[in-house]
């Protein structure tokens, strides 16, 4: 069995999701969100970002973190913030020990719903499908689910 976290970073609301695979098998374990706090400074908010996924790695233990990678952005500004976030979460996991790897949201998206340019809500309906959960977690865990079983399917444990 292979503990994975899967994350979707944002400098605002970075998702999360930890599942289990075992032999093509795959087991919620949690979601949730790292939510920044707007008043404070953007290095600050980085820092929440790498406290955030700290603590989720320390409390669920993963061995590996998936990472959804910065999407070619309309908005140079938005990108670079993204990318900003995303080196939080990749330097959350590498300071506990974990590989990290990166998936493009089209090969997540293709993975979970089959399709490269799957909107949210298909994604949010297949990680529920697939993970048997009764309720559908926010659009932001779903993501990072879907980047953790994205995954899971490419080196299955």
């Amino acid at each position: 069995m292979e503990r994975i976290i899967g994350v979707d970073p944002g400098s605002r609301i970075t998702g999360y999701g930890v599942i289990d695979a075992d032999r093509g098998s795959l087991h919620f374990v949690a979601c949730g969100v790292v939510k920044t706090t707007p008043k404070y400074s953007f290095s600050h908010r980085l820092n929440e970002i790498f406290d955030g996924i700290n603590e989720v790695i320390q409390v669920h233990d993963p061995v590996i973190a998936a990472i959804e990678d910065v999407f070619l952005a309309t908005n140079p500004r938005s990108a670079l913030k993204l990318g900003h976030a995303r080196g939080a979460a990749v330097v959350a996991a590498m300071q506990n020990g974990l590989a990290v790897h990166d998936y493009s949201p089209r090969v997540v998206k293709k993975a979970v719903a089959g399709y490269g340019q799957a909107e949210k809500s298909q994604v949010q309906h297949m990680v529920k499908v697939l993970l048997g959960l009764s309720g559908s977690p926010s659009s932001d865990a779903a993501d990072a689910l879907a980047v953790a079983i994205c995954h899971a399917n490419q080196f299955p444990a």
